[in-house]
């Protein structure tokens, strides 16, 4: 390879690197309007896709209740996982909860928060 070229594949190397160092995974689970499936990667490196549920702000963290796409041994294919949004380090990194206390309380707050949805689509629609 040519000089020039070579410069040119660093040059696109460098803009990658600073793109995904620029990116943080709460500009994702944040957005609204996104509706693409998070690919998570585990502690052995492979990649896991999942769908969002809902974000769900508890005692001042942030967690993101996240359902399995691909099987994930010991999870049934209608359950879903509680993650912590990890903004101590950076960029933001989803952690799955592992004090099962925490899980259940951020997922009581998620049933109570889509009780209230409900109810209000309700009261909207005897209007």
């Amino acid at each position: 390879m040519d000089k020039k070229k070579i410069q040119k594949v660093e040059e696109i190397s460098k803009e990658v690197e600073q793109e995904l160092s620029d990116f943080d995974i709460l500009d994702v689970i944040l957005d609204e309007n996104n509706t693409d499936e998070l690919i998570l990667q585990n502690e052995q490196g492979k990649q896991i896709r999942f769908e969002q549920v809902a974000v769900i702000p508890y005692n001042e963290k942030i967690y993101v209740i996240l359902k399995p796409i691909d099987k994930i041994e010991g999870v049934e294919d209608d359950q879903a996982i509680v993650f912590l949004a990890d903004e101590t380090k950076r960029p933001t990194v989803l952690v799955p909860e592992a004090d099962e206390a925490t899980a259940i309380k951020v997922f009581d707050e998620y049933y109570n928060l889509v009780e209230e949805a409900n109810k209000n689509a309700k009261k909207k629609g005897k209007k």
